[in-house]
């Protein structure tokens, strides 16, 4: 059996439920971030694209190209919420989905391809269905392999279906820039575009001596990805390693009663996105970058393992006074909180004070998932 793969792939994600969830947005240049000296774009509507902003620009800079952008604050448990429902729809056709992010994953269609109208008919089956129960757009790409089909997912964007047979890998991909090539990074592209090589087919047939220069002993690897061959298998339920929250500020920050508050907050979402995955942390850490950007890290080992608020941030926060009373008169840059040793929530036994801060967590989670990450905030973290 012919293998297929899908890589669906959600159009601007956060700007589209932004102008989902308020159609005021709808048709307006919609940038989702936060502005500021040190703002950076989250995600960028396609009516905002057209003056050349993408996510992770500077917002300065998005403002300059579009000063008529409407600027939306980030609302990451709105995002998850969506999220979770278009990841159940991936689950309906096949138990091989591999997530790459909140809004991105491979699936693994080979098994299901007896059903109506095959891979084809699976891939517009997601499409529809997703319409159906977000009202947002999905762009998909089919192909025999994960490679095949990020590549395709890409060429035919917003909502669009991109079908590559076998047998016509080399005739899509060929006459692609090499940018198309995911894994190929800007710098390491422009020098392979200043080497003379601008296509996958060029890039596919050139000899070892143009490209041994440009990636070493990787050069058998880049021929045979710009090939389109990948034998790597969608692997499911990817086990997470760790989980942060952490920000950049606007502006230096030295005022020790001031990081604590902003690491108050920090730990807040970084416990609700621990919850909102059922998972829980048995190690809690920071991250401390100072103007100079030099960075830090500290971290302490929990028992039992939680996703409590209280104790994400008790921990933190003494974690955070200790390297301030070493590092008197530091100003910081960044500030994180960092969760690692994850497991399922399913396998920890809670005390009854526990169970009772769990459920103001989950009291708190409810609301804001209703009615937006802003509407309760503890008051450890109010300005």
């Amino acid at each position: 059996m012919t293998r297929a793969v899908l890589h669906v792939d959600m159009d601007a994600f956060y700007a589209s439920v932004e102008q989902h969830d308020d159609p005021r947005l709808a048709g307006l240049p919609v940038i989702v971030g936060w502005e500021g000296a040190r703002g950076v774009v989250a995600a960028a509507s396609y009516e905002v694209r057209r003056y050349g902003v993408h996510s992770a620009m500077p917002m300065r800079t998005a403002l300059r190209l579009c000063p008529q952008a409407v600027c939306v604050r980030p609302r990451m448990q709105r995002y998850q919420q969506v999220s979770r429902v278009v990841f159940a729809v991936f689950h309906e056709v096949t138990p091989l989905v591999e997530g790459l992010s909140l809004d991105e994953a491979f699936l693994d269609v080979t098994a299901s391809q007896h059903q109506a109208g095959g891979a084809v008919g699976i891939a517009r089956g997601v499409k529809r269905r997703i319409a159906e129960l977000t009202g947002l757009t999905a762009s998909v790409g089919l192909g025999p392999n994960k490679l095949v089909a990020k590549i395709a997912s890409d060429l035919m964007k917003p909502d669009g279906l991109t079908v590559v047979e076998p047998a016509r890998v080399h005739a899509v991909l060929d006459p692609l820039s090499v940018r198309r090539l995911p894994g190929l990074g800007r710098k390491t592209g422009a020098k392979v575009e200043a080497a003379g090589i601008r296509t996958l087919g060029e890039l596919r047939s050139a000899p070892d001596a143009v490209l041994w220069p440009l990636f070493g002993r990787y050069t058998g690897v880049m021929r045979e990805r710009a090939a389109g061959v990948d034998e790597r298998p969608v692997l499911a339920e990817v086990e997470e390693k760790s989980l942060s929250a952490e920000d950049t500020f606007e502006r230096d920050i030295g005022d020790p009663r001031t990081l604590q508050r902003q690491l108050a907050r920090l730990a807040d979402l970084a416990a609700s996105r621990l919850r909102a995955r059922g998972l829980v942390a048995g190690c809690i850490g920071v991250k401390i970058r100072r103007a100079d950007f030099v960075t830090f890290t500290r971290q302490r080992a929990v028992t039992p393992p939680t996703c409590e608020e209280r104790a994400v941030q008790g921990v933190a926060a003494e974690l955070l006074a200790r390297w301030l009373a070493a590092n008197r008169g530091a100003k910081l840059r960044l500030l994180g909180v960092v969760l690692t040793e994850l497991t399922p929530a399913a396998q920890l036994g809670l005390f009854e004070e526990s169970r009772r801060a769990g459920r103001l967590d989950a009291a708190l989670d409810e609301a804001r998932a209703r009615f937006g990450s802003r509407a309760l905030r503890r008051g450890n973290t109010i300005e």
